[in-house]
């Protein structure tokens, strides 16, 4: 007998033989064992993944002639052997691509009413049943609806897309899945060990990545290598071959998109290219890269989720803490677009060259998650140490508690603020005497900014908001005093959003907690007098704080900007007063 090839040795015999698709051959099983057995099948997936092969193991298991329908057909009557061979009478393999037409379907149709040779049943397998035209299909449907008992169709195709809803909903779908890497590189060191063959861990992991999912595939690429090279087989000799990239190549580019290396990325992209390497291959590659390294970061489990060798899963885990879900996201979406542009780009090189550094950009930029997160943090935190936040905390609680559970306390319905930030305001520092006079003169110099701001948070309200005036400052109560005559237009004031949007301008103005409060006049309100060595002819010229608006030495020194700054590692260059 002459030589057989690799992947018609090792076809699976027996549904336990089948690699990576228990979920079709379990299924298959239990409907025979349970006598539940429909009259169409339709197993759809990508090629050399099994569905011919799961299609002849069925076959074999109705027509069995030694205890028919079973799960485990014996492989050695007449009938599994010619079902094998595939010149069974009861078995009917027809190829879709080359009998498509409705003359040749019309025939089929006529021969459904005879019964088996051997079998209890007489079986039609249709490969690649996309292939037949929409009359053919049409001719098909009523037998395939309600075909004799002792007929069973069983159709593969690798575009179910293509065929009719009518011909799907007659049947029973199984979509049968890639093949993952881990699973491939089994099955291929179990081929080379019953061979007799030596191959290096990586040169089999090198083949099984360059199947993407297709033990067949894998299987004859194997044969190719073990012809090329005879009994030993490297990983050089699986890239000299199939063109493919090294692991530890992939690594390093992607240990160079991830620091942003663009020096060491391009050059080993030229390297690739000059070697002649697929570089279209290579982006689906580190499309798959990335997204390995992806389900580190989100996956407990990641030996289990990535059916890989131990030792590369530890390479992904390291790998993935160098960087996060945003910018992993981000590099995988430009992979991604550079894919799909690929195929038509003049200069596949340049093409991949930019990307890569396009690639590393979006891996060591900042994103805008991690930017706000900052921000919160900061605020959060309000730039103390973390013992200091907590016992700040607790200190204004304890106040709350007792100010909120306190009867004698006679609670004011034009206070804007909860008697949480009016505890918070008591605990304010000690201030000279005339800190309420400079207050309200600094109040006085930009209330018409306030007014401003306050308008671009509460724009319908803009009509009442000009009508305040402020009254005075006492300690940390600013009051602010508006016509009575006007009361009912007024009320938009005691809203909520209202409130703490002039509660918040107001803090950051005179840089100090501040409770608010409201209060009707009927004729010209007195304002808060100011004593005469009080002046406020320095105030008009100041913003939030009292710092000189450009005074940029003046903002660099301020506490608040020195911690943006140095979070965000940035510089001071402009300075503007936004909301």
């Amino acid at each position: 007998m002459g030589y057989e090839a690799l992947a018609r040795k090792w076809r699976p015999k027996q549904f336990a033989d089948v690699v990576g698709q228990e979920h079709v051959t379990r299924t298959l099983a239990n409907a025979i064992r349970n006598n539940r057995l429909h009259h169409a099948y339709l197993f759809v997936g990508p090629r050399g993944i099994g569905k011919t092969s799961i299609a002849r193991i069925f076959a074999k298991a109705l027509c069995c002639e030694n205890g028919g329908p079973t799960e485990t057909p014996c492989d050695t009557c007449s009938s599994c052997r010619e079902i094998a061979a595939g010149n069974s009478l009861d078995v009917i393999e027809i190829d879709g691509a080359s009998n498509n037409n409705v003359d040749q379907v019309r025939e089929l149709r006529d021969t459904v009413k005879f019964a088996p040779v051997r079998g209890a049943f007489k079986i039609y397998l249709i490969d690649e049943v996309h292939m037949l035209s929409a009359g053919a299909f049409n001719a098909l449907l009523k037998t395939l609806e309600e075909p004799p008992s002792h007929v069973k169709f069983i159709f593969a195709t690798t575009e179910p897309e293509k065929v009719l809803p009518t011909i799907i909903s007659r049947c029973q779908r199984f979509d049968l899945r890639r093949i993952p890497v881990g699973l491939i590189v089994d099955r291929l060191t179990q081929i080379v060990q019953a061979d007799g063959v030596n191959a290096e861990a990586d040169a089999l992991l090198a083949v099984a990545r360059g199947a993407e999912g297709g033990l067949r595939d894998a299987e004859s690429a194997l044969d190719q290598l073990i012809a090329f090279t005879g009994n030993t087989i490297t990983e050089a000799d699986v890239l000299a071959v199939f063109g493919l990239v090294s692991r530890e190549t992939l690594q390093k580019l992607v240990d160079s998109i991830l620091e942003g290396d663009v020096r060491q990325l391009l050059r080993i992209t030229g390297d690739l290219d000059h070697a002649g390497k697929d570089l279209q291959r290579l982006l689906v590659e580190l499309i798959s890269y990335f997204r390995n390294l992806l389900v580190c970061l989100h996956v407990e489990d990641v030996e289990r989720e990535l059916t890989l060798p131990p030792e590369q899963v530890k390479v992904y885990v390291t790998q993935a803490g160098k960087s996060n879900t945003g910018r992993l996201l981000r590099v995988v979406t430009m992979l991604s677009d550079a894919e799909d542009r690929m195929r038509y780009a003049l200069s596949r090189r340049v093409l991949l060259e930019t990307v890569l550094i396009r690639c590393a950009r979006a891996a060591t930029v900042v994103t805008l998650e991690e930017i706000l997160e900052k921000i919160q943090a900061l605020r959060d935190g309000d730039l103390a140490s973390p013992q200091e936040v907590s016992a700040r905390n607790v200190r204004q609680e304890a106040e709350f508690r007792s100010r909120a559970t306190d009867p004698s306390r006679n609670v004011s319905p034009s206070d804007t603020v909860s008697l949480r930030e009016e505890a918070s305001a008591e605990t304010a520092l000690e201030q000279d005497p005339d800190a309420d006079a400079k207050t309200f003169v600094l109040l006085q110099s930009c209330w018409s900014e306030v007014v401003k701001r306050m308008r671009k948070i509460a724009v319908g309200s803009s009509v009442a908001i000009d009508d305040l005036l402020p009254l005075s400052v006492e300690g940390n109560y600013v009051t602010l005093g508006f016509p009575l005559e006007f009361r009912e237009r007024m009320e938009v004031l005691f809203h909520k959003r209202v409130q703490a949007g002039l509660h918040q301008i107001l803090r950051r103005f005179l840089e100090r907690d501040i409770v608010v409060r409201l209060e009707g006049y009927d004729e010209k309100p007195i304002q808060m007098e100011v004593p005469s060595h009080v002046s406020a002819g320095g105030a008009s010229d100041k913003g939030a704080g009292g710092m000189k608006r450009n005074s940029r030495a003046a903002w660099y020194q301020d506490p608040h900007v020195q911690a943006v700054l140095e979070a965000f590692n940035g510089e001071l260059t402009d300075i503007r007063h936004t909301q």
